[in-house]
């Protein structure tokens, strides 16, 4: 069974910096690409990027570029987002998701002053 588990949330500042991390169990972790999603407050959930099984490639959408960077460590089974230069438009709760299974709880990121 896929259990994803997201944290390091929080209240930042505009200009910010945060790095969230997702815990990934019940699947063979390494053997598969992973996303970051993200819902703002009255928005649809949206695709904020994606990693390839082996970390070699990663792709973020055009609204993080150059801020959002993706990574994860196979060891660990764990997935990252690490997110610079945050504005109040970041705010969302963040989700990790594998190309499989269901949702998890995801973590809140709010920017704000």
């Amino acid at each position: 069974q896929v259990q994803l588990v997201e944290s390091g949330g929080g209240l930042v500042q505009p200009g910010g910096s945060l790095r969230l991390s997702c815990a990934a169990s019940g699947f063979t972790f390494s053997r598969y690409f992973m996303s970051w999603y993200r819902r703002a407050p009255g928005k649809e959930r949206e695709l904020v990027g994606t990693i390839t099984s082996t970390g070699g490639s990663t792709n973020v959408a055009d609204s993080v570029k150059g801020r959002f960077t993706i990574s994860r460590d196979n060891a660990k089974n764990t997935v990252y987002l690490q997110m610079n230069g945050l504005s109040p438009e970041d705010t969302a709760v963040y989700y990790c998701k594998a190309p499989f299974g269901g949702w998890g709880q995801g973590t809140q990121v709010t920017v704000s002053s």
